[in-house]
C-alpha cells in the first residue's frame, strides 16, 4: 500500500461525524465484562455479543472502524460470514489489536512496558490478508509516587514507534495509544504534566523511527482528575486542558485524534468530546475510539439473552449517535432524553 493509500485510510478513520469502536477486549478483559452480567465467557457468548454490536442497524452512520481482538477477526457470525466481512459490507473498516499486553519493567516498581514486537512484521502481513485496514498498540502509563519515570516513558514510546513503522511498512494504519491511567488520587494539573511529557517523548520516537505522521491516528487519554482525587474537574476544564496539551505536542500533520474513554462514564466521555469540538477548529480531527463508553449500556441491556438483542442494539445505536453528534460539537443533554 502506498503512502497515499495509507493516508486515505487514516482520513477515513476520522471522517466527519464518525469514530472508532474499540471491541478488542483480551480474554481476561471480556471475562470481567461478562462477569458483570453473570454470564460465562465462552466462544458462543463472545460471538453472540460481538454479533449483536456489529449487526446494529445504522452503526455505519457513526462508526468508521472497529478494533478487533485476534479471535474476533478469525470468527464468523452465526450465518457463517466472517466478522471482518460483516463490517466491510456495512462500510466499516476492520482493525486489529496487535500488542501482547503490558509487563513489569525490571527495577521500576509499578511501571510497565508493552510487549509484542517479536514476529510483528509477519503478523501484520497475515492480518492485512485477513482484511485488517489498521492496527492498535496500547502503552500503559501510571501516575504515582515518583512515577512515571523517563525510562518508562522512553521504553513505551520506542515500542509504539517501532510498531507504527512496521504497520506502515506492511500497509496498515497504526493507532498509537499511550494511555495515562486515570487511576489514583493525582490532580488534573499532574495529569496534564504527565500527558504532555508522554506525548512529547512519543512523537520524538515516532519521528526517530521515520513514521509517516499523515498515515497514523493518535489514541490518547483525556486530561482528567485522578478518579480518587477529591476535586473532580468539570467538563470545560477537562476540554481546555486536554486541547492545550495536544496543541503543544501533536503535529498538525496527524490526521486525527481518537480519544479513549479510560473508565469515564458513557455520558461524561460524550460531554468531554463535545466540548473539545466546540473549542475548535483544531489542526486535526477530534474523534473517539471508545470501548466501555460505547458498549457498557448495551452490555447491561443484553445480559447474554437473545431476546434482549433488539433493545441492546437500540441503546448501542443511541450511544454511537450521541458521540457522532459530539464530533461536531452539536451534542446536548436533551438528546439523551429523546432516546
Amino acid at each position: 500500500m502506498s503512502k497515499q493509500e495509507i493516508e486515505s485510510v487514516a482520513q477515513a478513520m476520522v471522517a466527519k461525524g464518525k469514530g472508532i469502536l474499540a471491541a478488542d477486549e483480551s480474554m481476561g478483559t471480556i471475562k470481567r465484562r461478562f462477569d458483570s452480567i453473570k454470564i460465562d465467557s465462552n466462544e458462543n457468548n463472545r460471538r453472540a455479543y460481538r454479533e449483536m454490536l456489529f449487526t446494529t442497524k445504522g452503526l455505519e452512520e457513526a462508526v468508521s472502524g472497529v478494533i478487533l481482538f485476534d479471535e474476533t477477526l478469525r470468527t464468523a457470525a452465526s450465518d457463517g460470514t466472517q466478522f471482518s466481512q460483516v463490517l466491510s459490507q456495512k462500510g466499516i473498516m476492520p482493525g486489529i489489536k496487535v500488542d501482547k499486553g503490558p509487563v513489569d519493567i525490571p527495577g521500576f516498581p509499578g511501571e510497565t512496558v508493552t510487549e509484542g514486537l517479536d514476529g510483528l512484521r509477519a503478523r501484520v502481513k497475515e492480518y492485512r490478508e485477513l482484511g485488517a485496514k489498521f492496527a492498535k498498540w496500547r502503552a500503559v502509563i501510571t501516575i504515582g509516587d515518583g512515577i512515571p519515570t523517563y525510562t518508562c516513558l522512553q521504553a513505551n514510546a520506542h515500542a509504539l514507534a517501532r510498531y507504527a513503522a512496521l504497520c506502515q511498512e506492511g500497509g496498515i494504519v497504526p493507532i498509537v495509544e499511550p494511555e495515562v491511567l486515570l487511576d489514583g488520587g493525582h490532580t488534573i494539573e499532574r495529569c496534564e504534566e504527565v500527558t504532555q511529557e508522554t506525548l512529547r517523548i512519543t512523537f520524538s520516537a515516532l519521528l526517530e523511527q521515520r513514521v509517516h505522521l499523515e498515515g497514523m491516528i493518535l489514541k490518547p487519554s483525556m486530561v482528567v482528575s485522578g478518579k480518587d482525587n477529591a476535586r473532580q474537574a468539570g467538563v470545560d476544564e477537562v476540554a481546555e486542558r486536554t486541547i492545550r496539551c495536544l496543541k503543544r505536542t501533536v503535529p498538525g500533520a496527524v490526521p486525527g485524534i481518537a480519544f479513549l474513554s479510560g473508565g469515564q462514564s458513557a455520558v461524561s466521555a460524550t460531554e468531554h468530546l463535545n466540548k473539545m469540538n466546540q473549542l475548535g477548529p483544531h489542526p486535526w480531527q477530534v474523534s473517539f475510539s471508545y470501548a466501555r463508553a460505547l458498549q457498557d449500556p448495551a452490555l447491561k441491556a443484553w445480559k447474554g439473552e437473545a431476546g434482549n438483542v433488539a433493545a441492546a442494539q437500540k441503546i448501542f445505536y443511541h450511544r454511537a449517535k450521541m458521540n457522532s453528534a459530539a464530533r461536531t460539537g452539536s451534542y446536548t443533554k436533551k438528546m439523551e432524553d429523546a432516546a
